[in-house]
């Protein structure tokens, strides 16, 4: 039943940087997939009601919930009031960072529960129903007494172990209840090994330990973050949640935790972003070298250049969490979907799209490598050559854009000035010594490039640059060109094309990616595209604009749940959550107009060479001799 489902901005993210959950403000685990982001799912209510599993633990009856993510941490603590004085706190958490410790082992993945009670007498239920592989085999549990129950699970076992005691639910999977007075704690533990046999965790006060040392960990990292400018606690909260996106073992960051949630309620714009996007690079970058985070911008840069490698000169539109390119995209229709929003989808077929702004993107990120401390090794520098010999020889292809139409190929707009900021890049990176390139050919192609999108790429009418040569309409990637450096801020054409985007797609604060007329090969219905609008916000602050940009700063950030996440689209109508969650190129977008508001003063600044910009000897010397010597340190 549609009406069952909760809201998705009613979820909160756990995770260990290897896999998620999303739990509701019920108290029900939702969403998760074990051992991988990307693995079938244990745990899929969001999709199904019936058939796709959940994990609950909460009392029994409550008339109040109240809840935050413990500060600075990913560990989520629930509050219910059940009338009088009765008071529960449930804390939720993945165990990071499993190790050895003291001779004891501990499971490949561990999602930790704490129920306390702090005022009143509360009855409080537990049950725990797996639907394994995305809902087509529900689980069986065999009782080991004291060890907990056990699941096979494609080679591997989940392990459920709880202070609660445990007996079979009527409907499937386990329940149990317990009455708990002031004071009284319990835990229960669910658990993922890749094989047997299984680790068994300890419960009792080793749990309460484990879950002080996740705070510990989630504290320190969380304290690392540099941001001296507005709205800390949002840019915090931003840089946990790609914390938590991120894939510890490879580098790469996901776009999102989940699959096949709507970007129209009952619609078919539902995709499985379960993938890392290159189109996302310049962003991420950007923003944790911006943050401080060094460590994590070397391992994804890392990332970045290894998994391109493996298909240069081609570049994927998107890769797996460990680079593999197999993302057939196939149905899972015995799914009813996120209130009957079907199809379910797992696989994305734009990987086999072509998306010319990726490759400026993977080279525009190697310039900010270099540009903030970083050294290519030989085979980097080798690797981003090929890219730039590939942009001279492809840039006047169609290609399917950074919005992935499923219709005709276009000329777009952005694409192109990608190349061209690619050119330029590449360029700099010529006359610092870090790439051997034929400068001349460059620049000729770049100015074919500039020439083209300056000739075919502009409204006469309006004088506004337009998204795919010789059309009129404009879409939300215009505006990425001020802020890659294709053109200034307060270039006339790029004013121009900023008031037509804020009149034809902005909704308040919010900003839609195209309008209905624009066509993408899908269905109409969307709603507006959250990165959109805090492109929207890092453009004002460019271009001077810094109260305003303040205020819709302020604005979009309203549209966060209530612990702070942001979905990747949001109904202007009626605010709700759209698609899957939470999104990271939202998080991105927070982050990085958060930089660009916290320094207005160099705000026009272009963020890459271009065509008349100083020269990159120049800009290499300005680089922050403490990135520079972190990233050696890295290295």
């Amino acid at each position: 039943m549609p009406d069952s489902f909760p809201e998705i901005g009613d979820y909160a993210l756990l995770g260990d940087c290897a896999s998620a959950a999303l739990v509701s403000r019920e108290g029900s685990v939702e969403w998760l997939c074990w051992p991988r982001f990307d693995a079938p799912s244990q745990l899929a209510a969001i999709l199904d009601r019936e058939r796709g599993g959940r994990f609950e633990l909460a009392p029994a009856h409550w008339r109040r919930v109240e809840r935050a993510y413990v500060e600075g941490t990913n560990v989520l603590d629930t509050v219910y009031e059940t009338g009088g004085a009765g008071r529960v706190r449930v804390r939720d958490c993945m165990v990071a960072a499993p190790e050895m410790e003291e001779g004891v082992a501990w499971p490949d993945h561990q999602l930790l529960r704490e129920v306390t009670c702090e005022g009143g007498e509360v009855e409080v239920r537990l049950r725990c129903d797996p639907h394994l592989d995305y809902g087509r085999r529900e689980a069986v549990w065999e009782d080991r007494g004291a060890l907990g129950h056990f699941c096979p699970d494609r080679g591997g076992v989940l392990v459920l172990r709880s202070e609660i005691e445990l007996r079979p639910h009527p409907e499937g999977g386990l329940q149990g209840r317990a009455r708990l007075a002031p004071g009284d704690r319990r835990f229960v533990s669910l658990s993922y090994d890749a094989e047997e046999p299984a680790t068994v965790p300890v419960l009792g006060e080793v749990a309460s330990d484990r879950i002080e040392r996740t705070l510990a960990y989630w504290r320190g990292w969380s304290a690392r973050c540099e941001h001296p400018g507005p709205r800390r606690d949002a840019v915090v909260r931003s840089a946990l949640t790609l914390k938590l996106l991120t894939v510890a073992a490879s580098g790469a960051l996901l776009a999102a935790p989940t699959t096949s949630l709507p970007e129209h309620l009952g619609g078919v714009r539902n995709w499985d972003y379960r993938f890392c996007w290159l189109r996302d690079a310049g962003f991420t970058l950007r923003a944790l070298l911006g943050l401080g985070y060094v460590e994590e911008g070397a391992a994804f840069f890392s990332w970045l250049l290894h998994t391109t490698r493996q298909t240069v000169p081609e570049l994927r539109v998107l890769y797996g969490s460990f680079g593999g390119t197999e993302c057939d995209e196939h149905r899972l229709d015995h799914l009813t979907g996120y209130r009957g929003s079907r199809p379910v989808r797992v696989g994305n077929a734009a990987g086999d799209q072509l998306q010319l702004d990726t490759y400026g993107t993977v080279v525009a990120t190697a310039w900010d490598f270099v540009r903030h401390g970083g050294r290519l090794d030989a085979w980097q520098s080798r690797l981003v050559t090929q890219l730039v010999h590939e942009v001279c020889e492809r840039w006047d292809q169609p290609d399917e854009g950074i919005w992935e139409i499923r219709c005709d190929r276009r000329r777009h707009t952005y694409s192109a000035a990608m190349c061209a900021v690619s050119l330029d890049c590449a360029l700099a990176m010529g006359e610092a010594g870090l790439l051997r390139i034929p400068a001349e050919r460059l620049r000729r192609v770049r100015r074919a490039i500039r020439d083209s999108i300056e000739a075919r790429g502009v409204d006469r009418e309006s004088g506004s640059y337009v998204s795919a040569f010789g059309g009129h309409e404009v879409d939300a990637s215009l505006l990425l060109l001020a802020l890659h450096g294709y053109v200034a801020p307060d270039d006339p054409r790029m004013v121009a094309t900023w008031e037509r985007i804020d009149r034809e797609l902005g909704e308040g604060e919010l900003m839609r990616r195209y309008g209905p007329g624009w066509g993408d090969g899908m269905p109409p219905g969307e709603g507006a595209f959250v990165a959109c609008g805090f492109w929207a916000v890092e453009y004002l602050a460019r271009l001077g604009r810094v109260d305003e940009a303040n205020q819709r700063f302020d604005r979009l950030l309203a549209h966060a749940n209530d612990v702070g996440l942001l979905a990747e689209e949001v109904d202007p109508d009626s605010g709700r959550a759209l698609g899957n969650f939470p999104q990271a190129f939202s998080h991105l977008g927070v982050i990085n107009a958060a930089l660009a508001l916290a320094g207005p003063g160099e705000a026009g600044a272009p963020l890459r060479p271009g065509p008349d910009s100083k020269t990159a000897a120049e800009a290499l010397e300005s680089v922050p001799k403490m990135a520079a010597e972190s990233l050696e340190a890295v290295r």
